[in-house]
């Protein structure tokens, strides 16, 4: 078995392994999202989008993007012990940490089968679904409904008793 270390690599290594992977015939689902602290939403939504496919890239924002998306006071965790803990995960095969507003650019560069995003999206509201259209990439809504957010964690993180 792999370490979950050598799961995580760079834009261009994930693009040659992909390129392998498909020669292969292996179908390649494509993930995403900033990660910070993990949680029962995030494990569903990636191991749901392994079983559409073989290979599961999770591609996991960089700190810049995260503060950028989410506001003041985020990420929690950085940007590599985010990684570290997706790659740990047994349904993720790889992982690439990326630093722009959307994955249109690692859409392009990687080419995979399908794009998967979660349960808080729908086919309209994707923010990548006209470039993996042009793609013909497939783009498949996959996890449990959305009913965990790491803004809800922080919440009642916040309000809970200390001591």
């Amino acid at each position: 078995m792999r370490s979950s270390e050598s799961k995580i690599v760079s834009r261009q290594k994930l693009k040659s392994l992909v390129a392998e992977h498909k020669k292969r015939g292996q179908k390649v689902v494509f993930a995403n999202g900033c990660f910070d602290i993990l949680h029962v939403g995030h494990v569903r939504y990636l191991e749901a989008a392994r079983q559409i496919g073989d290979i599961l890239i999770a591609a996991v924002n960089s700190d810049a993007s995260v503060g950028s998306l989410k506001g003041p006071g985020r990420p929690i965790l950085d940007e590599s012990a985010r990684a570290s803990l997706v790659a740990a995960l047994r349904a993720v095969d790889y992982v690439v940490i990326f630093s722009e507003q959307t994955v249109a650019p690692l859409l392009r560069d990687l080419l995979p089968d399908i794009h998967a995003k979660g349960t808080d999206y729908s086919a309209d509201t994707v923010p990548e679904r006209s470039i993996a259209r042009d793609l013909g990439i497939q783009v498949a809504i996959v996890g449990d409904p959305k009913n965990h957010s790491t803004r809800a964690l922080l919440s009642s993180l916040r309000k809970a008793p200390h001591g």
